[in-house]
């Protein structure tokens, strides 16, 4: 059994725990990892300690991210492996750069003869082992660089498809909404997954399918492995309880 937030002192770090932490909106995954880390070493008086994530999550997502300390973080590419389970607002009829809300809305379509049934038909083709294409704003390095520097840059990138396996997709809610006079529809998406899915490439490509465009509204993960949401710590509650160890 891992040592899941079970600490008592800082030798208990370095030995190493599984922190589980709920990714606050637009904070990144490092944001997480880099303040956690200052807190231990400041708490406890190191000079380093080891901290990792075990599977990054967007600035734009929320929800599970598994952080390894100390000993910990020779486990973190068996954790990072094992499946993952996301929540997910697909607004279709609109498209992003990014296929998320970190850049403006690039084009716009009426979205109003979708049904649910469309939309659940549609579905079909991404359930199982896909090809995917990654999203031009990731951290997929082509070359030396992560495409989303280039991106960001202006420039062009090729990225090429990946297999990935999505072994449940169900459509939770469908919900017409009007966006600067026009219908779009927003899907929320209950999925889990394989390493290496992302949720906006099955944003994009559900709208691709269903000939209006697809850009992700919001996106939390749920669970990681066998650990879930309902475990959860903010970054405030676990700032606090590492200093709570040593009286700080």
């Amino acid at each position: 059994m891992h040592p899941l937030m079970t600490f008592q002192d800082g030798e208990d770090f370095r030995e190493g725990q599984i922190l589980l932490i709920d990714k606050p909106l637009t904070w990144t995954s490092f944001d997480v990892v880099n303040k956690l880390r200052y807190t231990i070493r400041k708490t406890f008086g190191f000079k380093k300690i080891k901290v990792g994530h075990a599977g990054t999550l967007d600035p734009l997502a929320t929800g599970v991210l598994v952080l390894c300390t100390g000993r910990m973080t020779k486990q973190i590419n068996a954790l990072m492996a094992e499946e993952k389970a996301y929540t997910t607002t697909v607004r279709l009829g609109i498209t992003t750069a990014s296929l998320d809300a970190e850049t403006p809305v690039d084009s716009r379509t009426d979205a109003a003869h979708l049904t649910r049934e469309a939309v659940e038909a549609a579905l079909g083709a991404f359930r199982g082992t896909i090809a995917q294409r990654p999203p031009v704003f990731s951290a997929k390095k082509v070359d030396g660089k992560r495409a989303y520097q280039v991106a960001r840059a202006g420039g062009e990138i090729d990225l090429k498809t990946v297999e990935v396996t999505v072994s449940d997709l169900a459509l939770t809610a469908f919900e017409p909404v009007v966006c600067e006079g026009v219908t779009a529809v927003d899907a929320t998406l209950a999925i889990r997954c394989s390493k290496g899915t992302y949720i906006r490439s099955i944003g994009r490509d559900l709208g691709e399918a269903l000939g209006v465009g697809g850009s992700l509204v919001a996106l939390r993960r749920t669970a990681s492995g066998d650990f879930t949401e309902e475990q959860l710590w903010t970054v405030e509650e676990a700032v606090e309880r590492i200093q709570a160890c040593a009286g700080a």
